[in-house]
């Protein structure tokens, strides 16, 4: 078999994928291209013609995608603001809406000299290690429940080390004992939680349904039994003045905002939307002590 074009190849991959109801093919055919010929995306055409191996693999990737296998599982890994981390079966995928609540919470500490920064359900612990990397200064700590999501946390925070990083604290521990975290109550300058927060019984993707953990997902009946929790004990963290942002559902813009305004010693509760404009993390900030 001899070689073939590389734009022939992509186009070929397209077209299986938008057959397949891949929301975006192109994107995804040259960022399959791009992972077996060992490029970055904006350097394809770099390589006009293409080996029968290469195109074998290609096509491989393309058949798993087409049946709607996870892109970053393809991929090997997911990019959360400046972390890479490696995801696959057995733990949530780091989404990019999330990055909106990592730039508010960056933008929250950004006058504040080493500040503590707790990361709740940190699953691959993307927003950790982006913390991390973003104020080397930091003192991180990112609490998972899951053993298997732990695997991975604990992969790519020694992954992180590894390259140069500044140490990241984990803790097995459920968000929802009331004693979390005890020896950092009242000392924390910033908590940030992606929880398990789709109602039960919500229809979700197969992409979404197929790979991502059920118990990364749902979050009980209504989709707030964690957050509740997660109210709850960033309520006993947070330093006077500290900030917290949860990302919810979009069905939750009213109910989220409402579960912190009932905490009397939280203040300057704000909705924030999705690049989309739909509802999908809510802030909060410890009530400062009366002078």
């Amino acid at each position: 078999m001899s070689r073939k074009p590389l734009r022939l190849a992509i186009l070929e991959a397209e077209r299986a994928l938008a057959g397949a109801g891949i929301a975006s093919p192109r994107v995804d055919a040259e960022l399959l291209a791009a992972h077996v010929i060992g490029v970055d995306r904006g350097k394809l055409m770099m390589h006009p013609l293409v080996d029968p191996p290469v195109l074998d693999a290609l096509r491989a990737l393309v058949g798993r995608r087409a049946a709607h296998e996870p892109l970053q599982h393809l991929l090997g890994t997911a990019v959360l603001g400046p972390a890479e981390v490696a995801v696959g079966p057995g733990v949530f995928t780091p989404r990019p809406e999330t990055e909106l609540l990592l730039e508010w919470g960056l933008r929250e500490i950004a006058d504040v000299a080493s500040p503590v920064v707790v990361d709740l359900c940190t699953g691959t612990a993307a927003l950790a290690i982006a913390v991390a990397k973003s104020r080397p200064d930091a003192a991180v700590h990112a609490v998972e429940l899951h053993p298997d999501a732990l695997t991975w946390a604990h992969r790519n925070v020694d992954e992180h080390v590894a390259a140069g990083g500044t140490p990241i604290t984990l803790h097995a521990a459920d968000v929802r004992t009331p004693d979390l975290l005890v020896e950092l109550e009242t000392r924390v300058d910033l908590v940030l939680c992606n929880p398990p927060y789709v109602p039960d019984g919500t229809p979700l993707p197969p992409e979404v349904t197929g790979w991502d953990p059920p118990i990364a997902l749902y979050g009980g009946p209504d989709g707030l039994e964690v957050i509740r929790a997660v109210v709850s004990a960033s309520a006993a963290l947070l330093r006077y003045g500290g900030g917290l942002a949860i990302e919810h559902d979009d069905t939750h813009g009213e109910a989220v905002p409402a579960l912190l305004r009932r905490r009397r010693v939280l203040t300057d509760v704000e909705e924030h939307l999705d690049l989309a404009g739909r509802p999908r993390f809510a802030t909060a900030r410890r009530r400062p002590l009366r002078p």
